[in-house]
Order: C-alpha cells, then structure tokens, then sequence
C-alpha cells in the first residue's frame, strides 16, 4: 500500500477571503441562529442524559425504620394511602425548605389519605435527631444512618422526594428541590389523590 501525495498545484491555489465567499452579515444571520440551536441540544441531551429511576412504576421496597422521636414506621403497613417518602440531611441546605413545603402540604392533604415521611440519611443520629426537631415539621421524621433504606431506594441527590401511589407503587420521583419542582410535585400529589 502507497501513501498519496499531495497535488502539488493545490500548493499554487491562493485562498479566496472569506468577504468574497459570504455575502456581508451573512456570518451574524446563520451561524450565529446555529450556533444558538446546537448549544440548546446540547443542553437538552445533558438534562436528558439523567438516567432514568428504575424503581418508577415498581413496589416501593419496604423498610422498618426509627422515628427521631414516636414509634417505628413500616412501610407496609400505610397501604390504602398516598405516601412521601423525602430523604434529607442536616448538612442540606435546601432539604430544609423542601421539608418546610412538605409540611404544608401534609397539612392541606392529610384528611385525603396523604402520610409524609423524611428520611434522615446523616451519620450521626444524634445529629439527626437535633435537626428532626428544629425542623418544625408536623410528620414523622425517621433515621436511616446506615443508609439501607437510601440504598434501596437508590438515593442519589438531597433532598429527593418519592411519591408512592395507595398500591405501594412508586410512582414519581423528584431529585432536587425548587419553586418549579414544588409545583409540578403538588400537580403529581394531586393526581395520586384523586385516584
């Protein structure tokens, strides 16, 4: 096999400027319109390249966990009811927030069927336990220091907020927490209680 050569008489071709190829503006009107679009897919496919929850439309996984304060909670056993499961930390910040959002939803929603729970995933229990108190919530708080529970449910963002249908299916997932989220979550509680 032969390498080719290069035609010398392209050595000889002057290169035409690019004012003579292009009608004027012609650089401002295309390229910077394409430049926009492949910049938005490429936001698009980073958003869209999240994996998907693979326990979407699956039975929650049941768990024994303790409360910070009160009796142990089993999963289970909240069959018939809307349930939110919302794994937290101390070290947080916007955990705090979602928790604070939660309880107000809990408390328009709780004659419906509707049981919160925070899970707690710090270390320390001792720890936990200060920030379940602080946190002013009226649902039970519980403790996963182990992080079994957070294992199971494959946590992989604080706070993250699993909606789980009156079946024991979870049924919607949310990764993170902001006044969008907060919105399209209230949407998705809503249709879970209607059902």
């Amino acid at each position: 096999m032969s390498w080719q050569q290069p035609n010398p008489a392209w050595r000889d071709v002057a290169p035409t400027p690019v004012a003579s190829r292009w009608p004027a503006g012609a650089c401002t009107s295309v390229t910077v319109p394409l430049c926009a679009l492949a910049l938005l897919l490429a936001a698009a496919a980073a958003f869209g390249s999240e994996p998907p929850y693979a326990l979407l439309g699956q039975a929650a996984p049941d768990f024994a966990l303790h409360a910070a304060a009160g009796e142990n909670v089993r999963l289970s056993e909240h069959r018939g009811e809307v349930v939110v499961l919302s794994f937290w930390s101390s070290r947080c910040t916007s955990c705090r927030s979602q928790l604070g959002a939660l309880n107000r939803s809990f408390g328009t929603y709780r004659s419906a069927g509707l049981e919160v729970y925070g899970v707690g995933v710090d270390d320390d229990p001792a720890q936990a336990r200060d920030f379940a108190r602080t946190a002013g919530v009226a649902f039970v708080m519980l403790l996963d220091p182990s992080k079994s529970v957070s294992r199971s449910y494959q946590v992989d963002n604080l706070p993250m907020t699993l909606l789980i249908d009156r079946n024991g299916t979870v049924r919607y997932v949310l990764r993170d927490y902001s006044a969008a989220n907060s919105t399209l979550y209230l949407q998705q509680l809503r249709t879970l209680l209607n059902e």
